[in-house]
């Protein structure tokens, strides 16, 4: 090699050296300094020592924990593996990557920051009350996120945990498996699995993490015999699932479910045989002769196949959690109808305005009409005495109410019907009706403010995680009205976890019961309510024509 060579390789090095020290230099310096160690760290867990920080509210922080082994090369579309154990301590000071999907539009009402994505994903976070040591025996408060099983992330701002930890509990997030990468299901998953199934992977990681707080959450200051699961959207049809689950049992004693479950009428996931022909549709699409080549594809190739209405529905396969025979034995009607659930204590509820097809879009009575019509055929005019309108503005009215009662509050009645028939635990059901104050003029792609109580505004209030919508541009105008919703909801989150009854003075909270069937409503106004039986008990699945099939994001 010639000097000028050596020059030139010199010079290439140092732009690349420069090129790697400018990214560092970009990077948020806050997620690599611990300003203020945790007190009497490091935490003894089963894999190792880990130490956290402690936030400006006293609460203590332990971010980006392994809880499963990294979901790689053979361990792609496999029950997740207990984490490797580490010497020296594990420094829990950042998020850790979100599980390899694609990522939001810039202009989605809930977009809050670019995240890493990695297959190597499956990591959990930990919100520990200031005063949590070990034997304190806090309740615990474990969050599951939604996105349709095709997107999700513990590390986004709105799920932030360090307002519900400072009421005294313990809050964890995870990581699971979503998409392709999560729930495939095929032939050759199901003979290679000990259990004879496959699919489910993402399911399967919930479960782990479940185990790794029953485990180790003590050594936080948590009571492992007090978990409250909880999610939102694919979230709250998780904690269905694992209600339903053999696999969760003894690993959480209450479920609180925000929108959705798998109760609802218009999600219906396929069985193993079905699950299986979708997964070698995945094979051909991938051009792979063999799942041992499908598990070298890199994973955006497999991302590029995957079908997401976010990037104006690109690919165009779907791939969902499955009636596996393992992780699910049964659908989760069927398992509750048998009385073969996790009874445990839950809470389940809606946002008023989440549910839409042609009866809630219907702008004049001449639409709505046309709507019933064809969403309930020979049933039509049995409907529209049970949802009269007589004129536009009382048909857009009835079509919303309709909608909401027909979609997703039906599936949230059908899973209390279900619970009360064969379990001993209670159910509470609410509304979340509040609009939120959107600022002037503030444009989004998904559009939430023109449909009112939209599909996860109630989140934020739950968590007290408002001002992450104001991160990058003012999106609202929150008002102390606003601030005092959130403290009573996130109140009545902690009662729930502590006790099982999310009663509190502020908030009377009557169970659901068959012959009253009562609910709490969030809202401009809030208190009890009651649900219209006659109208819902309309709404069976033989009567039910789903207009919105897919799961919802979020």
């Amino acid at each position: 090699m010639s000097v000028s060579d050596n020059g030139r390789v010199l010079s290439r090095a140092v732009l690349a050296i420069a090129s790697v020290l400018s990214l560092l230099a970009a990077s948020p310096a806050t997620a690599q300094i611990v300003a203020t160690p945790v007190p009497g760290d490091p935490v003894s867990i089963d894999s190792g020592a880990v130490s956290g920080k402690v936030l400006t509210s006293g609460v203590k922080a332990y971010f980006g924990i392994p809880f499963a082994a990294p979901p790689l090369g053979d361990l792609r579309w496999r029950a997740p593996e207990k984490a490797e154990a580490w010497q020296g301590t594990y420094h829990a000071d950042r998020l850790a990557p979100e599980c390899i999907q694609v990522l939001r539009r810039h202009n989605l009402n809930h977009y809050f920051g670019e995240e890493a994505t990695s297959e190597n994903c499956l990591y959990l976070n930990i919100w520990a009350s200031s005063g949590a040591k070990a034997g304190a025996k806090l309740p615990v408060v474990v969050w599951i996120y939604g996105g349709g099983f095709t997107l999700g992330s513990s590390g986004m701002a709105m799920y932030d945990g360090e307002n519900v930890a400072k009421k005294g509990t313990i809050f964890v997030s995870f990581n699971y498996r979503v998409g392709i990468l999560g729930n495939l299901a095929h032939p050759e998953l199901t003979a290679e699995s000990p259990n004879h199934a496959s699919g489910n992977y993402g399911l399967m990681d919930q479960v782990a993490a479940l185990q790794w707080v029953k485990r180790n959450i003590a050594a936080f200051g948590g009571d492992p015999d007090n978990v409250t699961i909880t999610g939102q959207s694919a979230g709250a049809m998780s904690v269905s699932a694992l209600e339903a689950s053999p696999l969760a049992k003894g690993l959480f004693h209450r479920g609180f479910a925000m929108s959705l479950s798998m109760f609802d009428n218009r999600f219906k996931f396929p069985t193993l045989p079905a699950a299986e022909k979708i997964g070698l549709e995945v094979q051909t699409a991938l051009g792979a002769a063999s799942l041992a080549e499908m598990r070298l594809i890199q994973a955006d190739r497999i991302l590029a196949i995957q079908k997401d209405c976010q990037l104006g529905c690109a690919g165009t396969i779907t791939v969902t959690p499955d009636i596996d025979g393992y992780v699910l034995p049964d659908t989760v009607p069927n398992i509750f109808a048998a009385g073969k659930q996790n009874d445990v204590a839950t809470v389940a509820g809606f946002t008023r305005d989440e549910s839409s097809n042609d009866l809630r879009t219907a702008g004049t009575l001449e639409a709505y009409v046309a709507a019933a019509k064809k969403l309930y055929g020979d049933q039509a005019d049995r409907f529209l005495a049970l949802y009269p309108a007589k004129t536009d503005d009382e048909a857009k009215a009835m079509g919303l109410t309709a909608a909401r009662e027909g979609l997703v509050e039906i599936g949230t009645r059908n899973w209390a019907l279900a619970q009360g028939k064969t379990g001993k635990a209670p159910f509470y059901m609410y509304m979340f009706s509040r609009v939120h104050p959107f600022a002037s003029g503030v444009e989004f792609f998904d559009s939430p403010q023109k449909i009112g109580a939209y599909h996860t505004s109630d989140v934020p209030y739950w968590f007290g995680t408002q001002d992450t919508f104001n991160k990058f541009r003012t999106t609202r105008v929150w008002t102390e009205f606003d601030r005092a919703l959130s403290e009573r909801m996130m109140d009545t989150l902690v009662a729930f976890a502590r006790t099982g009854d999310p009663g509190t003075p502020a908030t009377p909270w009557p169970q659901w019961a068959s012959d009253t069937q009562k609910f709490v409503e969030f809202g401009d106004e809030s208190g009890v309510r009651e649900e219209n039986r006659t109208r819902l008990d309309f709404h069976t699945p033989a009567n039910v024509t789903p207009s919105t099939p897919r799961v919802s994001r979020d």
